[in-house]
């Protein structure tokens, strides 16, 4: 598979990554063997870069352990990125980026990934208790003593990238992208500026751009769909509408739609790297040919007349995660 260079510190990492939080959370029960079965199916298929977080171990289980596990005959040819910086509440997660608990994590994540090093270690979300200099301070001292080999920063503002990267440089940026949020093109100046490459999480839409989608409410109880604004009714018939024409789409290109929506991703600038997740093998090598689909300007503009500016419905449910700060 191609490969692509994340910002200007020497992060080089295949076009197309491997998101691994649906194993574990989110998307309702997983299953363990199929998750490392689609993880070793990546490696296959010349996947490098694996993302995974200390969040995603407080699901149904140790989503680094199993990403470590998966990894581990072929460690030294793949880049893991991990994050820390949420917290375990009575009323579910809060953020804590302190020092002290930043180097907690970084130790655990190593030991649960059965690793000696985080090659990209990420504020999963900026804490407004904590100064972005002191967090970005306590991972440089990682980096130093060996344990990190980039700093990464997650759903963050420009104001916030700036300063962090005036006390450790930031490689990597990575937050929510795909055809139905588009809101972070606004930050691709700043990251041009600096040298920071960027990393789309939920690239497909958190599954909508699969095309395998039902209305809320048909998901397991665990899952987020249930809740997702987009898949609401009103806009989930908008967004159905809009992934049948993108698909007319990708039948004329011979792709699918999944295919079709990470090259148009990676169409967006070389320096961006979609990370989708699956616990499919089948599905992985899906989207991992997508590596290789070429959209031209025709392509792009017929696409952007479908999604202009986004999908229906609100990136996050009243009262959830805010967006980038």
């Amino acid at each position: 598979m191609q490969q692509r260079t994340l910002g200007s510190r020497g992060l080089t990492v295949s076009a197309i990554g491997y998101g691994a939080m649906g194993l574990t959370m989110a998307y309702g029960p997983g299953d363990e063997q199929a998750g490392v079965a689609a993880l070793r199916r990546a490696y296959e298929l010349g996947v490098t870069f694996f993302d995974t977080a200390e969040l995603y171990n407080w699901g149904t289980g140790s989503n680094e352990e199993l990403v470590g596990r998966a990894v581990r005959g072929f460690r030294d040819e793949v880049v893991l990125a991990t994050k820390f910086g949420f917290a375990r509440t009575g009323r579910g997660f809060g953020f804590d980026s302190r020092p002290e608990n930043i180097r907690k994590v970084a130790e655990n994540s190593l030991r649960a990934l059965g690793t000696d090093r985080l090659d990209v270690f990420y504020q999963h979300r900026v804490d407004p208790a904590v100064p972005i200099e002191e967090v970005a301070g306590t991972v440089k001292e990682l980096i130093e003593a060996g344990k990190v080999g980039h700093f990464g920063l997650s759903e963050a503002g420009p104001e916030t990238i700036r300063r962090a990267h005036a006390v450790q440089p930031v490689s990597v940026l990575q937050t929510e992208y795909s055809l139905f949020e588009r809101d972070v093109e606004q930050l691709f100046p700043t990251l041009d500026e600096l040298g920071i490459g960027f990393v789309a999480y939920s690239p497909l839409g958190r599954g909508f751009l699969t095309g395998a989608t039902r209305p809320a409410g048909q998901y397991d109880p665990s899952d987020m769909r249930n809740h997702d604004p987009r898949w609401q009714p009103g806009a989930y018939e908008q967004n159905l509408a809009a992934v049948a024409r993108l698909r007319e789409l990708a039948t004329e290109k011979g792709a699918t739609l999944p295919q079709l929506a990470l090259a148009w991703l990676l169409a967006r600038g070389e320096h961006i790297v979609p990370i989708p997740g699956t616990r499919s093998a089948t599905r992985m090598s899906e989207n991992a040919r997508a590596a290789w689909l070429t959209l031209d300007a025709d392509d792009l503009a017929a696409i952007d007349a479908v999604l202009p500016t986004g999908g229906s419905g609100a990136r996050y449910q009243e009262g959830s995660l805010p967006a980038w700060t």
